[in-house]
């Protein structure tokens, strides 16, 4: 998942000394794009695991492992700021039950029953519920973005309700971007000068740590699963590439293009997933999964292409 820095540092026009305009842009948009690949990845792996790892557990070791990765650079920044981690510690249990310990478990459900394609087109409209979200907030939207959510979320009522075969598995992933959507929200509300790799320690730590009494239950009504090639590595990719390389990589891509044009490069995701889980799962993609993601894609894109207007 991604946390953007609300730091956003470019070149400035005024600053003939600096690097040239074309080398930030070209590395931003290749760091947006490695992130997005890594994250496509994840829906390919929820798959992949839905019949050998349960979903929670699948989660949980996902989230040790980011743990683990992330520890060395960001506990000890999170010890320093234990004090602001602790005024706001609310904020942080809240975020880290959307972003960590709901949101990927909801995903790996999903992946019990539905093809790695379809996840990949629904969590696709996330931008526009955060569009939602925002309104909410008080924030106007234009008529381009209006247009746009109702575009993505007639795609995404195709995909579910008759553009493809529905599964169950497509309910978890709206809960899924649902919950993306609203933890997305909730990052705008992040503590000023809580720094963002203490609280990508801190809420790795918190959701792992609610995520311990269904892992219990996982255990004693599921048992476990095998450690294997085909377990342990795919879990090794979603905690160190998806939970740790690919948010550095978003957060050096936002301040280097800006999350406006990062988030546009999100919109590969589906496009991404699909030839992944055509290359990797052999799942066919037909004209019925194509026609949804041209309408999801394109209400997206449009979406993102305007500005919000002023607050109310």
């Amino acid at each position: 998942m991604a946390i953007a820095d609300r730091r956003t540092t470019g070149h400035s026009a005024g600053n003939p000394a600096g690097p040239g305009p074309t080398t930030p842009v070209a590395l931003g948009l290749a760091l947006a794009v490695l992130a997005t690949l890594v994250w496509s990845g994840s829906f390919v792996t929820s798959r992949a695991l839905g019949d050998s790892v349960p979903p929670v557990q699948h989660a949980f070791w996902r989230w040790v492992v980011a743990l683990a990765v992330v520890a060395p650079f960001g506990a000890r920044r999170a010890w320093r700021q234990r004090e602001l981690i602790r005024r706001h510690l609310g904020f942080v249990l809240l975020a880290s039950l959307l972003g960590v310990t709901v949101y990927n478990t909801l995903v790996n459900q999903a992946g019990v029953t539905t093809p790695a394609a379809n996840m990949g087109m629904i969590m696709a409209a996330s931008p526009v519920l955060m569009a939602v979200f925002e309104r909410a907030g008080g924030v106007r939207l234009g008529a381009r973005r209006v247009a746009g959510l109702l575009i993505a979320c007639t795609g995404v009522l195709l995909l579910v309700g008759g553009g493809t075969s529905f599964s169950a598995g497509d309910l978890w992933v709206i809960a899924a971007a649902c919950c993306f959507g609203s933890y997305s929200a909730l990052l705008r509300r992040r503590p000023a000068g809580l720094d963002g790799a203490a609280f990508l320690f801190t809420t790795f730590l918190a959701g792992t740590v609610l995520l311990l009494p269904a892992q219990g239950v996982s255990l004693a009504v599921q048992g476990g699963f095998t450690p294997t090639a085909g377990t342990v590595l795919p879990l090794l990719y979603v905690g160190v590439a998806s939970s740790a390389v690919a948010f550095f990589a978003w957060n050096k891509a936002i301040s280097l293009i800006g999350p406006a044009r990062a988030g546009v490069v999100y919109y590969l995701q589906p496009v991404c997933v699909a030839l992944l889980s055509w290359a990797l799962l052999a799942e066919p993609t037909g004209w019925a999964q194509a026609g949804c993601m041209a309408l999801i894609l394109g209400g997206v894109v449009l979406g993102a292409a305007s500005g919000a207007g002023p607050r109310r």
